[in-house]
């Protein structure tokens, strides 16, 4: 009589709960993975690097009573190495926490970001997402034809003859187009392999079309089989567990400039000046990438 009191009255409290509160409610953590892929080196940078997002995914992963993790890509591709540790990350933590993982794209999961999206085990995306883009590039300038017109002589002293290659100041030689041109292909057999060995079967177009660099809209991306389907996280989590599923975001620890000693105002004022340049040239590289997919 007691035991079925008490249980009534649990189920009458919980009822009136908010639903942050409550703990009979399933829950899926969200992690937002959003910006251009690299080393974080500036607090002015936006981009994604393992260390920057290591302890959220640590975070989201841990939480026991979660059946998944849902992950919000939004990113136009960066440094293959970056992007290869963060989805290494992603699988590990996925296998150790017995957990499925979804992962959402947003404006774009190209490149790099596709890299990363392929570390769930659904993917979904938005009609008008950009997808793909699962290649290999690399680009510079070259500054040897102006330092001569400037009348600039440069001076350079190495010990190896191939430490120079791809030197920006120097006329390009045909024998470190061909060593660049091994590296790029090598990186590139590494993407599709990671691509081929999460995507299986779902992959129906020939390796041609697929791994050529091209991207796709969302619609185009599911009939090539590079996402499992279109929606936002919302309606999917919702569909899969519930209209009352909790979707908390889960975040990294905030700017170190919020955490050092003497507070904002202190840290900031001895760091501003010598990291804006930095943010800013990190922002032009961003929007380099942004600019390549029509974004």
């Amino acid at each position: 009589m007691a035991d079925s009191f008490l249980s009534s009255l649990s189920r009458r409290v919980s009822g009136i709960l908010p639903k942050t509160w409550r703990r009979d409610l399933p829950v899926v953590p969200v992690v937002r993975l959003s910006g251009a892929i690299g080393m974080q080196t500036t607090p002015f940078a936006r981009s994604l690097s393992l260390a920057g997002t290591a302890q959220a995914l640590d975070k989201a992963f841990a939480i026991k009573s979660a059946p998944a993790v849902a992950l919000l890509i939004n990113s136009p591709g960066g440094s293959p190495v970056q992007s290869h540790l963060i989805f290494r990350r992603i699988r590990a933590l996925a296998e150790e926490k017995e957990k499925h993982v979804f992962a959402f794209v947003e404006d774009a999961a190209a490149s790099g970001g596709y890299m990363i999206a392929c570390a769930a085990d659904e993917i979904f995306a938005d009609p008008c997402s950009i997808v793909g883009s699962i290649g290999v590039v690399t680009a510079g300038f070259g500054f040897d034809k102006a330092i001569e017109k400037l009348g600039v002589e440069r001076r350079v002293f190495t010990a190896g003859e191939r430490k120079v290659t791809l030197d920006p100041f120097r006329p390009t030689r045909p024998e470190d187009v061909e060593r660049l041109d091994v590296l790029l292909k090598e990186l590139h057999t590494v993407f599709v392999d990671l691509v081929r060995s999460r995507r299986g079967d779902a992959l129906p177009a020939d390796d041609e079309t697929l791994f050529s660099g091209e991207f796709w809209l969302g619609t185009q991306a599911a009939g090539l089989g590079l996402v499992d389907g279109l929606g936002d996280v919302r309606s999917i989590l919702k569909a899969r567990y519930g209209e009352d599923v909790r979707m908390p975001l889960v975040q990294g620890a905030s700017s170190f400039l919020l955490r050092r000693p003497g507070g904002f105002g202190a840290a900031l004022a001895g760091t501003l000046a010598a990291q804006a340049a930095d943010g800013a040239m990190a922002a032009v590289e961003e929007r380099a990438l942004w600019s390549r997919l029509g974004l």
